[in-house]
């Protein structure tokens, strides 16, 4: 995550003896009562999962930080092996016997792009493109030369722009259940704070005992501060007093967890927009990002998920998890030429380096 200013660290007391008052709250919001204290929950032990992200990364451990972008690049490339085996393998074999790109060529490679999850539309435009210039294709590594440069083109549209930065800057982070929201909080927490920024970590799905402990581990692993309140907590309450704190605190970067929701059901889109709402009251530009996590082994229905939360909710970045579990990456390419969204994240792996600032070119470069 690119840092918004250099800033020198100041601690900060994990936990307040006392929430901070809230007065005269809107109708909306359900303040909290006396039980609902802002507090820390004592993180249990360490994830399993994460023994295994450190086995992936061993072979970049020997890089030293002035190679460290190779050493990302590495893990990128590694991550997509799926979806790059899927697209180019079939493909080079079938040129190899036709030696040019004919109709039996440009059907094979239509097949394929679906197979990926670009999506109908977008692989209609894509082979259109190929067609008009196959005549000037005699081997297969002109083929994958236009390939990657007509699917950049396609990505650029999507470029991860760096966001005005107003303190404490507040993201909002949305999806449906079993994406990574928790995680990739997490993760987002932890580079921040590697920044020297000051982060709060803010459990606004109070739905979930479980999704709380969880998030209390992250926010404990990126030395960031963690409010909570009881379960079955007004979520609106919680983000009220949550920001609040943080510009008593002067806090740099609020990160707000939601309860996953079925993007169907009206009545659970509407509690979203009521958080987003109160927390309009208290900082009116607020929240400065509202951030859609997708799992990219969901394909195409990781794309209706988006266009539906887009329609709810102004969404102005995506995350995209769980790209090095799937043969179907093409659903970058999908999500970045379908939807006017800036895809900001994406997430290749479980440890904190995997969740990676989308980059168009390295990304194209990774995949072929």
């Amino acid at each position: 995550m690119a840092p918004w200013f250099k800033k020198k660290k100041h601690p900060s007391p994990k936990t307040d003896p006392q929430p901070p008052n809230v007065e005269n709250p809107s109708e909306d919001v359900t303040p909290a009562n006396n039980n609902d204290q802002l507090a820390e929950a004592t993180p249990p032990s360490p994830e399993p999962q994460e023994e295994t992200s450190e086995k992936l990364d061993a072979q970049d451990t020997a890089d030293n930080k002035s190679q460290k972008p190779t050493g990302l690049f590495k893990r990128l490339q590694q991550r997509l092996t799926k979806t790059r085996q899927s697209l180019t393998g079939s493909l080079e074999v079938l040129f190899a016997s036709k030696g040019e790109v004919d109709e039996t060529v440009l059907e094979e490679l239509e097949e394929l792009l679906i197979t990926s999850d670009l999506g109908v539309q977008t692989t209609i435009k894509l082979v259109d493109r190929i067609s008009k210039k196959a005549t000037g294709i005699s081997k297969f590594e002109d083929l994958k030369s236009i390939l990657k440069k007509e699917i950049l083109a396609m990505l650029a549209v999507s470029v991860n722009e760096a966001k005005k930065f107003s303190k404490p800057h507040v993201i909002m982070v949305v999806g449906v259940n079993g994406v990574g929201k928790t995680t990739t909080i997490g993760k987002i927490g932890a580079q921040a704070s590697q920044k020297d920024l000051n982060v709060l970590i803010v459990a606004a799905d109070t739905f979930r005992a479980a999704a709380i402990d969880q998030l209390a581990i992250w926010a404990d692993k990126a030395n960031a501060d963690f409010i909570k309140h009881k379960e079955n907590s007004d979520p609106a309450a919680v983000a009220f007093d949550a920001v609040k704190a943080a510009m008593a605190r002067e806090t740099d970067l609020v990160l707000i967890d939601t309860a996953g929701r079925l993007h169907t059901k009206t009545n659970l889109m509407e509690e979203l927009k009521k958080i987003k709402r109160t927390i309009a009251k208290l900082l009116p530009e607020a929240p400065h990002e509202i951030l859609l996590v997708l799992d990219a082994t969901t394909g195409q229905n990781a794309l209706s998920q988006a266009k539906l939360f887009k329609e709810a909710l102004d969404i102005n970045g995506i995350a995209l998890t769980k790209l090095d579990g799937t043969a179907k990456g093409g659903i970058v390419v999908s999500i970045c030429s379908e939807l006017d969204i800036p895809l900001r994240y994406i997430g290749i792996g479980e440890s904190i380096e995997d969740l990676q600032n989308f980059d168009p070119e390295q990304f194209v470069e990774a995949l072929f």
